[in-house]
Formats: structure tokens, C-alpha cells, sequence
């Protein structure tokens, strides 16, 4: 009798104890393509086909040898980075820390006020002039930018015009995220920034940083996959 009641305990045992749960499949991982590389950016433009009818100034009185070059997709430039720090003041961005300092910007905001230098990637533009004019290639307020400082990619947008004859300049935040030095007196990098419209796709409202990016990541990737750059020499301003 002892080993029936043995038997028929342990059996009770096995009937009670906790059943191993069956495998739970594995949670979907979150799947994102890596960011579009400097070096990749820059291996698309090596090859200049100039779209302007002349070259620009990097500064006032300098030698003019900056082309507009283009591609199916694109305008491109590699000139300095001069720091913008026009639209809207603020404690970096006002009259007393910029000597040429302005209030506006071309392009405005969605509730009509100046875009931020301090708040907002964003490039310039030279105005229209018989050297070249953006708004025939596709380009104007809100245009998606990519600009390449040595390892760093930063998107932005286009939000200002510049001097006719000069070309290289972007907002105090723009420098800021490609780590160049942002003061607007003084700051900037004297050369080695390459500057990437992509042609008829804009960001709206202007100010959208988050779309600039989204926009600007996949429109570089179709860039460095697809695009197909016109016969031209090496591009070597």
C-alpha cells in the first residue's frame, strides 16, 4: 500500500507542477538603414558639370572661382562656410554679437516671422544674377540641403539670399552641427564645406527640422544610389 500511495503522489506532483510555457517568438527588432556617409555624399560630386554661367567669390575682392555644378537631381557647390546669423535675434544672433547683423530673412516662417540662424539648419543662396540663378534649377525657400563638412553630414534647408557674386554661407545652427566654430564674428571654416540642393523637393513649413532630416536622409540616398552625374573635367576649384 506504501508504494501505491508513493506512486500516486508523485504522479499528483506531476500533474500539479507548472508546465514549461512555450517559446514566445522574439519581439520584431526595429530595422533602419545607416545614415548616408560623408564619404559617399562626396564621391557623387567629384565631378564638376558647371549649370552657372560664371564662377563666385568665397569672400569680398576674392579670386572668383566657385561653379554651381549639377547633376539630374542635384546643384552643388564646395566653397567656405561664411555663419549666418540673420531672421529672429536671440542671445547668440543680434546686433551686438553679429556687426552685419539683420532682422529678416528671404524666406519666413509658416506664422510669417524670420526663420531663426540659431534654431533652424539652413543655407544661403546667391541671389539671381547673370551668374546663375536657383529658382531655374529647381531651388528655392525650403529646398532640402545637404552639407558635408570633412566626416559630418548635416540637413538642412534653404532659407536666405546672399550677395550676387559671393557664395558660402549657413546659419549659426548649421555650423553648429558639422562641429565648425558658429560665432558670427569670426567663426566658419575658410574652406572644404560642400554644399547639396536637391532639385523640387521642399520642406513645409520651413522650420520643420525633423522633415528636413527624414526628407534630406532619403533623398541622399537616392542620390548616392541613383543619381547619374552630366560628362564634365574633375572639379578641383
Amino acid at each position: 500500500m506504501r508504494v501505491q500511495s508513493l506512486t500516486l503522489a508523485a504522479a499528483s506532483a506531476a500533474l500539479l507542477a507548472p508546465t514549461t510555457p512555450s517559446a514566445v517568438p522574439p519581439r520584431p527588432v526595429a530595422w533602419r538603414e545607416a545614415p548616408v556617409s560623408a564619404a559617399d555624399l562626396l564621391a557623387k560630386v567629384r565631378d564638376c558639370a558647371p549649370v552657372s554661367r560664371g564662377r563666385y567669390r568665397s569672400d569680398t575682392g576674392g579670386p572668383a572661382r566657385i561653379p554651381v555644378c549639377g547633376t539630374r537631381d542635384a546643384v552643388f557647390w564646395k566653397a567656405d562656410m561664411d555663419i549666418d546669423c540673420d531672421g529672429r535675434p536671440g542671445p547668440r544672433c543680434n546686433r551686438r554679437t553679429d556687426p552685419h547683423y539683420s532682422d529678416s530673412t528671404a524666406y519666413a516662417q509658416s506664422d510669417g516671422r524670420p526663420l531663426s540662424a540659431e534654431r533652424l539648419p539652413f543655407i544661403v543662396v546667391p541671389a539671381p544674377s547673370r551668374i546663375w540663378d536657383y529658382r531655374e534649377h529647381g531651388v528655392g525657400g525650403g529646398s532640402v540641403v545637404a552639407v558635408v563638412h570633412r566626416d559630418r553630414v548635416q540637413y538642412a534647408v534653404v532659407g536666405d539670399t546672399g550677395p550676387r557674386d559671393i557664395i558660402g554661407e549657413a546659419s549659426y545652427a548649421t555650423a553648429k552641427g558639422l562641429g565648425i566654430r558658429a560665432h558670427p564674428h569670426g567663426g566658419g571654416a575658410p574652406s572644404g564645406v560642400t554644399y547639396i540642393v536637391f532639385k523640387n523637393v521642399r520642406v513645409s513649413p520651413i522650420e520643420d527640422r525633423a522633415a528636413a532630416v527624414t526628407t534630406g536622409e532619403r533623398l541622399a540616398r537616392q542620390f548616392v544610389g541613383d543619381s547619374r552625374v552630366l560628362d564634365g573635367a574633375s572639379w578641383s576649384p
